[in-house]
């Protein structure tokens, strides 16, 4: 089955466009595909223990049960290093399926063929 990698720059500023993104992750994982979410820009905060929080709209599912369907999912998430340490993140606080990685390591992850999305 083919790999799904999904580039994600806005945060909690586009809630929406989070959710939109967290929704086509989750469909790939939860369907068996290895899934992959590269954080950049804001999204990097994303990947801290905490922060991805509330209901971007009426009806839409929240950000934390979509990260924690994700994760049971086996969904990945690359973080930025340079957005993470521009921001003054802190690693201990990365959230268990999150590590920190950039455009070398996913083009390591896409080598083998992947469909993308970005967000």
């Amino acid at each position: 089955m083919t790999r799904a990698a999904i580039t994600l720059t806005t945060g909690l500023e586009d809630a929406e466009r989070v959710t939109v993104a967290l929704l086509v992750a989750v469909g790939a994982a939860e369907s068996g595909r290895q899934t992959l979410m590269f954080l950049t820009q804001e999204a990097a905060r994303l990947a801290t223990d905490g922060t991805a929080v509330g209901v971007a709209c009426e009806g839409c599912p929240s950000l934390p049960d979509l990260m924690a369907r994700f994760a049971a999912a086996g969904g990945e998430l690359l973080v930025c290093p340079i957005c993470f340490n521009a921001k003054r993140l802190d690693a201990a606080t990365l959230i268990p399926n999150a590590r920190l990685g950039g455009t070398v390591q996913l083009w390591e992850w896409i080598d083998d063929g992947a469909t993308t999305f970005s967000y």
